[in-house]
């Protein structure tokens, strides 16, 4: 009987679509971002609509400054009809930007917007997203930040 169930067990697996095997929805991701800033890119699923994404990045203008930022994301997969998985996501969160020998340090809300490609056959997501900043110290100012990006998914 413990044979037949593995067996069964082993066929289910094997004969599962890809799309349900190499689902980018759940689990977390790392990859990089190219853009302003550049750096590296993780997220994690806190359930099929729901996530957390975060950004450690170097912007290479004048003043170069280090860059980190967190997100909350909703994805609404209705927005655009197609038959691949492409959620539009969108969400809000802050960002620390530390500038050389201290210059230019600044802490800011974002409000991000992005398009996400989800492989249905592999663990990669693609990923096209802007945020516009309000830095609220040292002082009130509008910046912003873009980029293109993909993710390798883990289990």
């Amino acid at each position: 009987m413990k044979k037949v169930i593995a067996v069964i067990f082993v066929l289910g697996l094997l004969l599962s679509p890809p799309s349900t095997m190499l689902s980018q929805q759940k689990g977390f991701g790392a990859g990089i971002i190219l853009g302003e800033p550049t750096g590296f890119s993780l997220k994690g699923w806190l359930n099929e609509t729901n996530a957390i994404d975060a950004g450690v990045a170097w912007s290479f203008g004048s003043p170069a400054s280090f860059h980190v930022h967190a997100d909350y994301l909703w994805h609404n997969y209705d927005v655009i009809k197609s038959t691949e998985i492409l959620p539009l996501y969108y969400g809000f969160g802050a960002r620390l930007k530390a500038g050389e020998n201290g210059e230019d340090t600044r802490f800011g809300i974002r409000a991000v917007i992005g398009l996400d490609y989800i492989f249905r056959n592999a663990p990669v997501d693609l990923f096209l997203e802007v945020a516009p900043i309000v830095d609220i110290a040292p002082k009130t100012e509008l910046s912003g930040n873009g980029g293109i990006g993909a993710r390798f998914w883990f289990r």
